[in-house]
């Protein structure tokens, strides 16, 4: 069969990966992809956002099945456009999207069905919205409604800050419209995971459970970034809280979905907060993780193939995903700057290494050949991750293959601290 994938991250660098690995794939190919995808798929110059170009390519070279990377083309409507034209597609339909692409839509959706989230107020007005944090308890936290490739968010630890950072969303437009409305809630404690999930529609199954690193800088410290880091499985998240997280989070959020006309077919991946009240939602992804994917994938010994043909085919309770035993870890290197404004062009040394390791490999990101050197080309360059039989020895293993000995660049800038918190 033939595959489409859609984005040009680590996340599809590592779905193409996977996909290579089944037999069932005869040719795969990537829009717009990157230089790592480039090594096993065709990568074809359209961008994720050109829905009509994608569905066009994907009728012309008679796409068996579309894999959709990013959440912009989802909540754009991909999905619609595909089913329009009777071509199979991985994700949910523009409509059950809104649960990622509206923050306002999804803390509705889990205050009417009862599921566990923050207690939070909505505003479309600023003085309003102003005046309330004024009589607030601190720390709390700020969010956009709408979509700001995870920066969007922050916790802010005093008035001062959180007036500073509603000010930045909805009078000087940082992140444009995504800002006309904003969420302010509780400052929720505890250890957060990232729960990804394959539904049907009806049934689900459950990904190994991972834990993102957001905040730039070592102990969670700095502005929050698309992700500097992840693990996975996560020590803490026994069997016993899968099957609470399924019961209390997972299937009610189906099922209230599936309620208000918005059936759910594709990933989803809420991110929750273990509290001392239990396991709460802190927001919900239509998609699969990034950096999560990577160490996800990187333990998963079933057939992505068969995973997707289940979703597509309502036959989702039928299948079981086999899993390596260990653990595995992604650590992203990023540019000098980033979050904020970061340097580019800097030749990347070391990948090469690499290439004879079998449990280590590095997803491509954001990188660029220049006159036949692989140089930086965004915020994050590329997420090296590492498999070992224990979430020790996958940490160990993973930084060893980074820095002066393994893979480097002028700037980098990366988390030492990525997978710790599995040993708390």
């Amino acid at each position: 069969m033939k595959v489409l994938v859609i984005g040009s991250g680590g996340r599809e660098h590592a779905l193409v990966w996977k996909i290579a690995q089944s037999k069932r794939v005869s040719k795969i190919y990537c829009a717009p992809g990157n230089l790592g995808i480039e090594e096993i798929a065709e990568t074809v110059s359209i961008k994720a956002e050109e829905l009509d170009k994608l569905v066009q390519f994907a009728e012309s070279k008679k796409i068996d099945l579309t894999v959709v990377g990013p959440e912009v083309p989802l909540i754009y409507g991909i999905v619609d456009l595909f089913e329009k034209e009777g071509l199979k597609i991985i994700g949910p339909s523009k409509k059950a999207s809104q649960i990622e692409g509206s923050k306002v839509f999804a803390k509705k959706l889990m205050l009417k069905y009862k599921i566990p989230t923050a207690q939070f107020a909505v505003f479309d007005d600023y003085p309003l919205a102003k005046t309330f944090l004024k009589s607030q308890k601190y720390p709390l936290v700020i969010k956009a409604d709408g979509q700001c490739a995870g920066k969007g968010v922050a916790v802010c630890k005093d008035e001062p800050s959180g007036q500073k950072f509603l000010k930045q969303l909805m009078v000087d437009k940082f992140f444009g419209d995504s800002g006309n409305k904003v969420i302010i809630e509780e400052c929720l404690k505890g250890q957060e995971v990232s729960f990804m999930v394959a539904i049907d529609g009806k049934d689900f199954v459950t990904l190994l459970p991972s834990q993102d690193h957001k905040p730039v800088f070592d102990g969670d410290r700095g502005p929050n970034t698309g992700g500097m880091g992840a693990y996975a499985p996560v020590p803490f998240v026994n069997k016993k809280l899968i099957k609470t997280i399924e019961k209390e989070i997972v299937a009610p959020t189906i099922a209230a979905m599936a309620k208000e006309g918005c059936l759910y077919q594709g990933i989803l991946y809420p991110g929750l907060i273990l509290t001392k009240d239990g396991p709460k939602v802190l927001e919900y992804n239509c998609r699969f993780g990034d950096p999560e994917t990577q160490p996800v994938l990187f333990l998963l010994k079933s057939d992505i193939i068969d995973l997707f043909q289940a979703i597509l085919n309502q036959r989702i309770k039928n299948i079981k995903l086999r899993w390596m035993k260990g653990s595995a870890v992604c650590v992203v290197l990023a540019s000098k700057g980033y979050p904020g404004e970061y340097e580019k062009g800097k030749e990347i040394f070391g990948l090469d290494k690499l290439t004879e390791k079998k449990e280590v490999i590095a997803f491509h990101a954001g990188t660029r050949k220049i006159n036949g050197k692989i140089v930086t080309n965004s915020g994050r360059v590329l997420g090296v991750t590492s498999r070992g039989t224990n979430l020790k020895k996958a940490i160990k293993k993973v930084y060893k293959n980074i820095g002066k000995n393994g893979v480097h660049f002028s700037g980098m800038h990366y988390r030492k601290d990525i997978g710790k918190k599995g040993f708390k």
